[in-house]
């Protein structure tokens, strides 16, 4: 099967309520046997067929009554009021794992595994993130405020570094890990505190990862 021909390469910032870590990184259940989360992505570069994705930024809300692989989960997303008709339609087609080759992305899991989607929300969203530095900043009035930075050592208050490399991930190939806080007050309410932060440098096409991207 041939899909529209979509690019996107983005830098993005995950918060979800397991621990440092988060067990599912490793096919393993979640931290309190359920799975909620909070997603900024800001994309440097995009394009879905002939429209342009470059500097838009999108969110994403999460929310599963266990892991996500055992699906019933409830998902929104939004993305940010300055994008065109074109560039909206063409974020939430990608985003919801449309024109793309089944579970090939996180998107396409995600969509699969959530009974419930909500209506998205074009909202501004106020979004920083540095993945070098394990810091970020995500801001949706009415909606979602995350924040992330490094994990500390408990005992000296040095900053800790760790990475996730996974080769073979439908999300990223390798990803920096951080502590996250979220509060997300809209149709999906989330509240943690000092929890598994992910910062990444995403690479994705219909088929997933790109796998040349550099490390």
């Amino acid at each position: 099967m041939s899909y529209v021909d979509w690019e996107i390469k983005a830098r993005e910032f995950v918060n979800c309520n397991c621990a440092y870590g988060c067990p599912c990184q490793f096919n393993a259940l979640p931290t309190d046997g359920t799975c909620r989360a909070a997603v900024g992505y800001q994309i440097d570069e995009g394009h879905f067929k002939d429209i342009r994705l470059d500097g838009l930024r999108a969110a994403g809300l999460y929310s599963w009554p266990g892991a996500v692989h055992q699906g019933n989960g409830t998902m929104q997303l939004i993305v940010d009021s300055g994008a065109s008709e074109a560039q909206r339609e063409a974020l939430l087609t990608i985003m919801q794992g449309h024109e793309t080759e089944p579970m090939a992305t996180m998107w396409s899991v995600y969509t699969t595994m959530c009974s419930t989607i909500l209506d998205p929300v074009s909202a501004p969203i106020d979004f920083e993130v540095d993945v070098d530095a394990r810091t970020a900043r995500l801001s949706i009035p009415g909606v979602v405020e995350s924040s992330g930075e490094p994990i500390r050592n408990p005992v000296t208050g040095n900053i800790h570094r760790a990475r996730i490399d996974l080769p073979h991930g439908f999300e990223y190939l390798l990803a920096e890990m951080g502590s996250g806080t979220t509060k997300a007050t809209g149709d999906i309410k989330l509240d943690f505190e000092a929890s598994y932060g992910q910062f990444a440098h995403i690479h994705l096409s219909p088929s997933g990862p790109v796998r040349s991207q550099a490390a």
